[in-house]
């Protein structure tokens, strides 16, 4: 189911692309009109559910974490988010090497100038990206400590009704939102010069993904000091099944398999660290939405954003994956209101960001599902520690 609905969204997602990039230049003042609210709207209503996301999905990712090994816990959760900002501070370290390099037209003084909206629809979150974030994590391990499986139970509902409101409204909304948005860069002139940079852009993050996973086993290799390719070469039907199903989660029974298979990991561990990583360990999102808000800040605003913004973007990023859900585009879609509300992204902005990420998504969940493997090696020798110190 979750691989079926990955392909319709990123069909949509493209045929939304190709629709508004093909009608942009033959807008008249009326349609205009139609196009710049509808967007307007429709980014008004992804962004008051960005709250609900956060609040729904690290509440019930936080109070989870009642298991009875809390120590290997808290080191799978430290690699994990270490591994996560990692990858983000390589990816931003490329963007500041490599994107001034490359030949990007700017939108920011270029093209034909839109309309004023005539009709503004304003539909303001319930609370604002920050509160929400910290209202979770309040919320979180108010649960985890006190371990009140009713208020568990009850934020496991609202997970799924966040869940389907993201299926049922966000997803198909999104199309129509992206449609809107290539139609007026399209009509203002300039994205017709900037997709071959994107496509570039793409090939750069893909090879990112791989040099961090070669990253991540040879860390763990002198960690455990094992063979970390013991662990790496049964992850190939993994990694195609990720590229497939674009979701951490649809995977997750492939991961398993292939973590069995390794001769220097052991079940009782993977059986724990599989399931928990491919929630809070996304890697390849974060080096793939890093390398990309950066990349569309250059093209649409003429800059890149300062490095002490990205340096608390990544950190924060780090906290939002965390309880991302393991669906395609999870990472993406929780972290939208920090990408407006840190780096100062507008409609079009968001729309650049959400089609370029979806268009290699499978990759970046690939990243991150075999990335688990290293991890899970590293929480192997970790424990094996453990239980020698136990045991003096």
């Amino acid at each position: 189911m979750l691989k079926r609905l990955a392909n319709n969204t990123i069909i949509r997602l493209v045929s939304g692309v190709i629709i508004g990039l093909l009608v942009g230049p033959y807008l008249n003042d009326i349609i205009l009109q139609i196009i710049l609210s509808t967007k307007h709207i429709l980014g008004q209503l992804i962004l008051f559910l960005v709250p609900l996301i956060i609040l729904g999905f690290i509440v019930s990712s936080i109070a989870k974490l009642d298991q009875k090994s809390s120590v290997i816990i808290g080191f799978s959760l430290a690699i994990a988010y270490i591994s996560s900002i990692g990858a983000g501070f390589f990816s931003g370290s490329l963007g500041y090497s490599i994107l001034p390099w490359l030949d990007i037209p700017s939108a920011a003084t270029t093209g034909k100038a839109l309309p004023t909206m005539l009709f503004k629809l304003d539909i303001p979150p319930i609370f604002d990206v920050m509160t929400s974030l910290i209202l979770a994590l309040m919320i979180g391990l108010g649960i985890l400590w006190t371990q009140s499986k009713p208020l568990e139970i009850a934020f496991d509902h609202f997970r799924e009704i966040v869940l389907l409101l993201v299926n049922r409204v966000l997803v198909p909304l999104l199309p129509l939102y992206i449609a809107c948005n290539f139609a007026l860069l399209s009509y203002v002139g300039t994205i017709q010069s900037q997709l071959p940079i994107f496509l570039i852009v793409i090939l750069i993050v893909i090879l990112a993904h791989i040099i961090w996973i070669g990253v991540l086993y040879t860390i763990a290799g002198i960690y455990s000091k094992k063979n970390p390719w013991e662990v790496l070469k049964h992850y190939g039907p993994t990694y195609l099944t990720a590229l497939g199903t674009m979701s951490s989660a649809a995977s997750l029974g492939v991961a398993l398999q292939s973590a069995h298979k390794s001769k220097v990991l052991k079940p009782e561990i993977t059986n724990f660290t599989i399931p928990f990583f491919s929630n809070v360990h996304l890697c390849g999102a974060m080096i793939t939405e890093t390398f990309f808000v950066m990349t569309v800040s250059l093209v649409l605003y003429g800059h890149l954003p300062d490095i002490g913004t990205l340096i608390l973007f990544v950190l924060l990023l780090g906290v939002f994956a965390l309880g991302a859900p393991g669906v395609p585009g999870g990472a993406l879609m929780a972290s939208l209101g920090l990408i407006t509300s840190m780096l100062g992204f507008d409609d079009t902005g968001i729309a650049l960001v959400l089609t370029i990420f979806a268009l290699q998504d499978s990759f970046g969940t690939a990243c991150n599902i075999v990335g688990d493997g290293a991890l899970s090696l590293m929480a192997t020798a970790f424990n094996e520690r453990q239980q020698k110190r136990e045991a003096q």
